[in-house]
């Protein structure tokens, strides 16, 4: 499965920052439930990698990949403790080497029409415009539809259920990434219900 396909599974992917490794498990199942099954735990906890071994081995259903990843050595690590794809807030030669080397699908993030550019010479077609809502976002995607036709986005950081639709309702935006669907506060309760309620109202955003 390519980058293209997991994009195409829902229209939202969580990005999830996980504190517990405990809760990983129950977290993926509460957002599978409710129908989002790309799942992409960032890399910026120490539990981070306990999390995603959990979630690929006792929720095998859900498609779950790696943020937050910064560096080639980070790739093979995350790739045998069973991560399905590679998402980045930017890119580097050293990280597209390394991924196309381990066969493993890759976000890689941009901010400028310059940095899409330099990525779809490489063969890239869908990219994270990263952070979105403080990089112009709509207005940006819009502005860069036809002069970087042929490209998608998956745009995140800012991103919350009010402003999804908008830009879900792009043309080359493929899907959205947003922490709003597994809150903190729900998390750290424990209250895998409301998550679920998140991931189905989430579930049902119509793309363009």
């Amino acid at each position: 499965m390519d980058i293209s396909a997991i994009a195409a599974l829902a229209p939202v992917i969580p990005v999830l920052t996980i504190e517990r490794a405990a809760d990983a498990v129950p977290l993926a199942r509460a957002l599978l439930k409710g129908g989002l099954p790309v799942l992409e735990v960032t890399l910026r906890t120490a539990t981070a990698m306990a999390a995603l071994e959990a979630i690929a081995k006792e929720v095998p259903e859900a498609v779950v990949g790696a943020g937050t990843v910064l560096e080639a050595a980070q790739v093979e690590q995350i790739q045998r403790l069973g991560a399905k794809f590679a998402v980045s807030p930017g890119c580097t030669p050293a990280l597209v080497t390394a991924t196309r080397a381990a066969g493993l699908p890759f976000l890689p993030g941009v901010q400028t029409v310059s940095e899409a550019m330099v990525l779809a010479e490489q063969g890239y077609r869908v990219l994270k415009f990263f952070p979105a809502d403080a990089a112009g976002g709509v207005a940006w995607l819009k502005a860069v539809g036809a002069p970087l036709a042929g490209l998608r986005f998956c745009p995140t950081g800012g991103i919350g259920a009010d402003t999804t639709q908008a830009y879900l309702s792009l043309a080359n935006v493929a899907c959205v990434g947003g922490s709003w669907v597994a809150p903190r506060a729900a998390v750290d309760a424990r209250d895998w219900s409301q998550i679920e309620r998140l991931a189905a109202a989430a579930s049902i955003y119509k793309r363009s």
